[in-house]
């Protein structure tokens, strides 16, 4: 009887700790027992103590069960949290009847704290940033020297995003008695804050900087607003439309001038594959305070991953100017590639 009622200690245990584990039970009749922790309507991720986490597809699950509360976001954009039970092919979620079909989301509290925290991050939190670097030196027949930084860090929120940027290219002809021996020096900075009035449309501030030696152009300071339009937004693709107004100051070497000036363009951000991250921008800025002039600008730029923290990137920029200083070009080409490292999530 002593080994009987020794035997049976852990058998109970064993069996209350299956009473108090989230049941999950799949459409081909299989029965899973863990701690459900998170879907995104594709898999349900369930924790076990035997094998870690189990993710499982979500077509194939046919109901589940949990004592513990559940946070779920339906198809109709409604969330409901509580216990969930499985009765006749229907989820019960506090008190709320729903398909399986029909969830959209699902996380346990400490995924949903988790999940807050992303809405309402700190102003140091949720940064993600890259540092672009190249530099070439020659010596012998010829003497050239290049270097070429650019930085970007973007901070984005379920309903706002806040980017800066910096570039800068200087370049030399080192040669005995090169004209000219300063062959490029660029540089270049700025950011952007959208907030997002609806779903598909967000309001924007942006101030900008440029100084282009060559040009004779000391510095251009650009400060705007307007308002934006998401054309596309999802996980691979966005487009964004963008129509507003700047103050725009510039100052050569000979000459000082502002002017207001309307502010027109697209944004496009597409993933290609798993490893390639595609940007591309153009904006034209017509001159309300002369008629016919305007400047432009046109980015593309492309980054692949080799590992997780250091990336390809290739960078090509024009900067147009129809009325730039007499003797001046109008257009500013600059093409960069080089090692990316990036930091943050």
């Amino acid at each position: 009887m002593r080994y009987i009622a020794f035997l049976a200690i852990p058998i109970c245990f064993l069996v209350a700790s299956e009473a108090l584990a989230d049941q999950v039970s799949l459409k081909n009749g299989d029965r899973l027992s863990g701690t459900i922790v998170k879907s995104d309507g594709k898999t349900l991720v369930v924790h076990t103590d035997y094998a870690g986490d189990i993710e499982l597809k979500w077509g194939a699950v046919e109901g589940i069960q949990s004592n513990e509360p559940l946070h779920v976001e339906l198809q109709s954009g409604k969330t409901v949290s509580g216990p969930v039970t499985t009765s006749d092919g229907k989820l019960e979620i506090g008190g709320v009847e729903s398909s399986v079909n029909d969830v959209k989301t699902l996380r346990n509290e400490a995924e949903e704290t988790v999940y807050e925290k992303t809405l309402h991050p700190g102003l140091l939190q949720g940064w993600r940033s890259g540092l672009n670097a190249g530099f070439a030196l020659t010596r012998g027949n010829s003497a050239t020297k290049n270097l070429s930084l650019a930085f970007t860090a973007i901070r984005q929120t379920s309903n706002d995003k806040l980017g800066l940027y910096e570039n800068s290219v200087y370049a030399t002809n080192d040669a005995t008695g090169a004209v000219p021996h300063t062959t490029a020096n660029t540089a270049g900075g700025g950011f952007r804050y959208d907030h997002d009035l609806t779903k598909k449309v967000f309001g924007f501030g942006a101030t900008d900087f440029f100084a282009d030696s060559l040009q004779g152009l000391n510095l251009r300071s650009v400060f705007g607003g307007g308002a934006g339009y998401h054309a596309i937004k999802n996980d691979a693709t966005t487009l964004d439309l963008l129509a507003g107004l700047n103050y725009t100051h510039e100052s050569y070497t000979t000459f000082s001038r502002s002017f207001a000036a309307l502010t027109l363009g697209e944004e496009f951000m597409h993933k290609v594959g798993k490893s390639t991250l595609l940007n591309e921008k153009a904006l034209i800025f017509p001159n309300l305070n002369s008629v016919g002039d305007y400047r432009g600008t046109f980015d593309f730029a492309t980054v692949t991953k080799i590992s997780k923290r250091l990336g390809w990137q290739n960078a090509f920029s024009d900067i147009y100017v129809t009325n730039p200083p007499p003797g001046k070009k109008k257009n500013d080409l600059v093409l960069t590639t080089g090692l990316n490292v990036s930091f943050g999530q």
